[in-house]
């Protein structure tokens, strides 16, 4: 990038400085702005200038001035630096990264389970595994203060096929410590055991 001489453009070394005088150390942060040698702060040309105030007859001002012109000149060529540094172009987002999780988000949760059966040995109810744990998630989070985790549940027996009969459930939960922590437990399984 070529470096242009300190003479034409506003900052240090250019007769330009730091605001002072009247109106120059307000409460908005404009002590810490550039004046112009014009009387214009650096901050306000350039916000005038973005803001589409460069037309001749918004601000005459801004053409006129060559201080103003300078600081202008200035931020266009910030602007084009910018550019070339990202390559010219505006960058493009990786969507495909988080469309992969938001993906992988919903599988899992749209994820069935086995069939678990339901109700009596005769009756021929099945429900899906990620329903049933999702069903007892919300019962035992009607104990206050307990929050329900991971929930598996499989087959009683050692077989895992998901025959008729009971099921075995392990249900995590994050309870408050108190002092009884054992009838609070009891109380999770009775009503886990009722659902």
């Amino acid at each position: 990038m070529a470096m242009n001489s300190g003479a034409e453009l506003p900052g240090p070394g250019t007769g330009t400085g730091p605001a002072t005088g009247p109106g120059s150390g307000g409460a908005d942060g404009s002590a810490d702005d550039e004046r112009l040698a014009c009387g214009r702060l650096l901050s306000e040309v350039w916000e005038a200038w973005e803001d589409g105030a460069g037309a001749p007859d918004r601000d005459p001002h801004l053409r006129a001035c060559p201080h103003c012109s300078a600081a202008v000149r200035q931020l266009d060529l910030l602007g084009v630096a910018v550019r070339e540094a990202g390559g010219g172009r505006e960058p493009e987002w990786d969507t495909g990264a988080l469309t992969e999780r938001v993906m992988d988000v919903v599988r899992l949760e749209l994820r069935p389970g086995r069939p678990l059966p339901l109700g009596e040995r005769e009756e021929d109810l099945w429900v899906r595994e990620a329903m049933a744990a999702k069903a007892l998630r919300a019962v035992a989070e009607t104990v206050p203060g307990v929050r329900a985790g991971s929930c598996l549940i499989r087959p009683a027996e050692s077989g895992g096929s998901p025959s008729r009969g009971p099921v075995r459930v392990r249900l995590e939960v994050v309870v408050p410590l108190a002092p009884r922590l054992r009838d609070l437990a009891e109380e999770v399984r009775r009503r886990v055991h009722g659902a």
